[in-house]
C-alpha cells in the first residue's frame, strides 16, 4: 500500500526512505523527494522536504491501508497538487519571458535611427572696427 500510496510522487520524484525503531516500541517513517534523473529544473524547497511518520508499526499500517484517504495519502495529494501549481508558475514566467524578449526584438527592429538635421552655418559676430588713428602694424590702445 505504501507504494500505490506514493506513485503520484513517483512520476515526478525520485523518492528515498529512511526506516528507524526507536526503543520505545515507534517506528519513524521518513520520505525524502529529490530531483527525478533527467529532470529539467531543479526541485523548489517546498518540494523537497522530507515527510515523516512516528508511530508504532501497526498505526503506520493501519495509515497506509487507508491509502488516499489516509493522512499520508491527503500529504502527497497536497504536494503533488503543490507540485502541479509551481510547474504552471515556472511555465507562465518563461513564456511571459520570451514574450517580452520577443516584444524587445520588435521595438528595437522598428525603431529607425534618427538621421541628423543639416547644422545651419553660424555667422562669426561682426568685429568691432579699429579706431580711426591705428597705424598698421602697432596694436590698438584701449585709451
Amino acid at each position: 500500500m505504501l507504494i500505490a500510496t506514493l506513485l503520484p510522487l513517483l512520476t515526478r520524484y525520485s523518492l528515498s526512505f529512511d526506516l528507524i525503531a526507536a526503543p520505545d516500541g515507534t517506528v519513524t517513517l521518513t520520505i525524502i523527494p529529490r530531483k527525478a534523473e533527467g529532470a529539467a529544473r531543479s526541485l523548489d524547497k517546498s518540494e523537497s522536504r522530507p515527510i515523516s511518520i512516528t508511530a508504532s508499526a501497526a498505526e503506520i499500517d493501519a495509515e497506509l491501508g487507508r491509502g488516499a484517504d489516509g493522512a499520508l495519502g491527503q500529504l502527497v495529494a497536497s504536494r503533488k497538487a503543490l507540485a502541479d501549481q509551481l510547474a504552471d508558475q515556472h511555465q507562465a514566467t518563461e513564456a511571459a519571458r520570451t514574450a517580452a524578449s520577443e516584444a524587445a526584438k520588435a521595438k528595437a527592429a522598428a525603431v529607425k535611427p534618427k538621421v541628423p538635421a543639416p547644422s545651419v552655418a553660424v555667422k562669426a559676430p561682426a568685429l568691432p572696427s579699429l579706431p580711426t588713428d591705428a597705424k598698421p602694424g602697432e596694436p590698438a590702445t584701449l585709451f
